[in-house]
């Protein structure tokens, strides 16, 4: 195919091209109706590509195949069958990856390591969750992704469920052994689904972790805006093989979807992979190499740790993605969270992640020699600093096998159940009817329908004593837990 071409990106500048005056939304006209004031800090160029499909970028019955087109070009590019655009985010489209396999009342495996998206389509869906547990790593007090063998014992234990979701890349980086788990689906003939949100860069150079469509994956879903070059909320979701039927993948898109997609999503997608295509080796070859720079100098800084390839090496993960920095700072006497909130007050640094342990930050495509100076230069300070930020309550890190919930209600009817609130430490033994996900990553603690356990509460209350951000709660404070009526 010629990829050269970027279907969306042409069909814009067309409509440019053409001064077309519109009677439909949206309603600023190309921002002819914009507020200035947001005009000068967004910029023209913002309302200007802001155009609908339909009697826009395509006539009203999307005889161009602008969309189709660029959709088509994005599959070729990745290696899929079939590839549909998302313009909500990957929480969408997991969601629709998830009900276009499994429906109300029906199994289906899931990595318990998983995003609360993942969660929220277990209840919206009515679906019954096999938990297939993380392997965890307590060094690191981390979770890494199930093994093919764990996937292997859940499907003779359940027989009957419908796919296995599997989530690789984690926030962190390390990865699964997809070829392993889709062997072990397909002997049952069962699809398998990756989240590999993190991982829209790995179709694009060989250095990189194996990417879901080059190793049996059925049914792959990412966040181009994550480790790519589109904007926030793009996200495409891949297909390949006969295990899901492309005609009901699209139902689910459609059920679930915006009937008012984002242009500037599109033509962002569709120049994304335009890019990648034509440079994506070099820029990627480039991006490694300032990684691998990165690493070996903060690596050299007393009280830090790099998770690097010895988290393989150790069997606690198949790959590593090495764009992935996790940096441990317990040794330097302080949080995670400490450390990302110092880092953002005094150096101006936004690191991507931060939990009681350890900061993340990722080098992409786009990192150059003054961001690659400024990520050591940063943790350098945060050294020196360290003594100096104020001391906080520990906070009581479980043992793996208290991460392990019983589940003793369908999420979905946990969810919808009467509720009430009570003391955090009265909430044990009691079935939570909410989700409760420390967030980043947003992987949840708590799933409606699972029992409340005390090494659990109290997780969560020294957390959030410390600084755990818990958005999801009903009380972000931990000091009372949302549990099923009695």
């Amino acid at each position: 195919m010629d990829h050269s071409r970027v279907p969306v990106l042409e069909a814009l500048q067309e409509f440019r091209r053409r001064g077309d005056v519109v009677y439909g939304p949206p309603g600023h006209k190309q921002g002819r109706g914009a507020d200035p004031r947001v005009v000068d800090v967004v910029g023209e160029g913002v309302f200007a590509s802001d155009v609908l499909s339909l009697n826009g970028l395509d006539d009203r019955r999307e005889s161009q195949g602008v969309l189709t087109q660029a959709e088509e070009l994005m599959a070729d590019a990745v290696g899929a069958d079939r590839t549909f655009f998302s313009t909500c985010g990957s929480s969408l489209s997991v969601k629709t990856a998830m009900l276009a396999v499994a429906g109300p009342g029906e199994k289906l495996l899931i990595s318990r390591n998983a995003h609360k998206s993942v969660v929220s389509a277990v209840i919206v869906a009515g679906v019954q969750p096999v938990w297939v547990h993380a392997k965890f790593d307590r060094q690191r007090h981390l979770a890494h992704p199930p093994e093919p063998d764990d996937v292997r014992r859940a499907l003779r234990a359940h027989p009957d469920a419908k796919g296995m979701l599997l989530i690789t890349p984690t926030d962190w980086g390390t990865c699964a052994d997809i070829r392993g788990v889709a062997e072990v689906c397909h002997e049952l003939d069962v699809p398998l689904i990756v989240d590999e949100a993190w991982g829209a860069h790995l179709p694009f150079h060989s250095g990189l972790p194996a990417w879901g469509m080059d190793v049996g994956a059925d049914l792959v879903v990412t966040s181009v805006h994550k480790m790519g070059g589109a904007i926030e909320q793009s996200s495409v979701f891949h297909l390949q093989g006969d295990r899901v039927s492309p005609e009901v993948l699209k139902q689910r898109e459609d059920l679930l979807g915006t009937t008012s997609s984002s242009s500037l999503v599109y033509a962002t997608l569709d120049g994304w992979r335009r890019q990648m295509v034509e440079q994506g080796h070099d820029l990627l070859d480039a991006a490694l190499r300032r990684a691998a720079r990165i690493r070996e100098a903060v690596t050299d800084l007393p009280g830090l740790r790099v998770m690097g390839p010895e988290v393989v090496d150790e069997g606690m993960a198949a790959e590593l993605d090495p764009l992935k920095i996790s940096v441990d700072v317990r040794e330097l006497g302080i949080s995670g969270m400490q450390a990302a909130e110092w880092l953002r007050a005094h150096c101006h640094v936004d690191f991507g992640a931060s939990d009681t342990c350890r900061v993340n930050g990722q080098v992409t495509h786009a990192d150059d020699e003054r961001t690659e100076s400024l990520f050591v230069d940063s943790l350098t300070r945060l050294v020196k600093h360290a003594d100096e930020l104020e001391t906080r309550p520990p906070v009581r890190l479980p043992e793996p096998p208290e991460l392990e919930l019983e589940q003793a209600m369908l999420p979905r009817d946990a969810f919808f159940a009467a509720a009430e609130h009570v003391p955090a430490r009265e909430a044990v033994g009691r079935v939570a009817a909410e989700m409760i996900s420390p967030y980043p990553p947003g992987v949840p603690v708590v799933v409606p329908g699972e029992v409340i356990t005390t090494p659990v509460v109290e997780y969560l209350t020294s957390g959030a004593a410390a600084g755990m951000f818990l958005p999801d709660a009903a009380d972000g404070t931990a000091g009372t837990l949302r549990v099923v009526a009695r």
